[in-house]
C-alpha cells in the first residue's frame, strides 16, 4: 500500500512540473506584430509595381470595355434589322453576336482570370517583394526568439497593440538591406 502511495505521489509531483514547465514556456513565448501595409507602403519598390499593375488593368479593363460596346452595337443593329431579315441571314447574325460575346468572355478571363495575366504578372511583381519582407520577419524573429509575429493589417483582429511590440520598422530595415526602403525618419504611417 506504501509503495501505491510513493507511486501516485511521484505521478502527481510529475504532473505538476510538466504543468508548471508548460506553463512557464508559455510565458517566456516572445510575441511580435507587424503592419505589412505600412511596410510595403515604404518599399519604393512595391508602389512602383503596384502602379505598373493598376496601368496594365485599367488598359486592358478598356479594351474589354470597348469590346462589349462593340457586342452592343452588333444586338442593337440586330434587333432593329431583325425584322426584316430572312431566317438563315438572321441565324448567322445571332451566331455572330454569340461568338463575339465569348471572344470577349475569353479575354476577359484571359487578363483577369484566376491564372489570368495580371494574376502572373502579380506574381512576377510583387511575389519577390513579399518574399523579402517575410524573410526579414523570419531573421528577426529567430533573432529575437519571437514565437510569434502577427500582422496588423491582415485578417487577424487585433482589438489592441503596444507600440514597443511593433517590429514593422525593424522588418523595413532588414528589408533595406537588400533593396531599397524609405529610410525610418522618413516614413509615414497611414490611417490605421
Amino acid at each position: 500500500m506504501k509503495k501505491i502511495k510513493v507511486i501516485w505521489a511521484g505521478l502527481f509531483l510529475g504532473a505538476l512540473m510538466l504543468t508548471g514547465i508548460s506553463n512557464a514556456s508559455a510565458q517566456n513565448q516572445k510575441y511580435a506584430y507587424v503592419d505589412t501595409e505600412y511596410i510595403l507602403s515604404n518599399i519604393p519598390e512595391y508602389q512602383d509595381a503596384q502602379d505598373e499593375l493598376d496601368e496594365m488593368s485599367k488598359k486592358w479593363q478598356k479594351e474589354i470595355e470597348t469590346n462589349y460596346s462593340q457586342v452592343s452595337e452588333l444586338y442593337k443593329k440586330y434587333q432593329a434589322e431583325s425584322v426584316l431579315l430572312p431566317e438563315d441571314v438572321k441565324k448567322k447574325r445571332e451566331d455572330e453576336i454569340v461568338k463575339k460575346e465569348q471572344e470577349v468572355k475569353d479575354l476577359q478571363r484571359k487578363y483577369f482570370g484566376p491564372e489570368g495575366d495580371l494574376f502572373k504578372k502579380r506574381q512576377e511583381l510583387v511575389k519577390p517583394i513579399q518574399e523579402k519582407v517575410y524573410n526579414a520577419i523570419e531573421t528577426i524573429s529567430g533573432t529575437r526568439n519571437y514565437s510569434f509575429v502577427f500582422d496588423k493589417a491582415g485578417g487577424t483582429t487585433i482589438l489592441y497593440t503596444n507600440p514597443e511590440y511593433d517590429i514593422s520598422d525593424d522588418v523595413l530595415d532588414e528589408v533595406g538591406t537588400v533593396m531599397q526602403t524609405v529610410k525610418r525618419d522618413q516614413r509615414t504611417r497611414g490611417e490605421n
